[in-house]
């Protein structure tokens, strides 16, 4: 199992339902399609870690790179359904 991390601040913390939901909604599509295995979303809360890494930890697990491939693939055709739920997270993100 190979782990892709993710580190993120929001535009506005105050969408962080939102953010989680769409993050929901994207890494569950991504899983439906066999592109990613599984995920969790974790947020640093009480100014604890360091402040770099940014509020939002994100891990994707995959089988393999190829899988990891795949699954950004798919972000990269910017196509139905897939380029709405990646850009209803992605609208949400300061910095990644």
């Amino acid at each position: 199992m190979d782990q892709y991390h993710i580190w993120c601040n929001l535009n506005d913390s105050r969408d962080d339902l939102t953010f989680a939901d769409a993050v929901d909604a994207w890494l569950g599509h991504l899983q439906r399609q066999g592109a990613v295995e599984g995920w969790r979303l974790t947020r640093r809360k009480l100014g604890l870690g360091p402040a770099v890494l940014g509020e939002f930890h994100l891990v994707i697990e995959v089988r393999d790179l190829a899988q990891l491939e795949q699954a950004f693939g798919l972000a990269a055709t910017r196509a139905e359904p897939h380029e709405p739920l990646h850009a209803a997270v992605y609208r949400l993100v300061r910095d990644a």
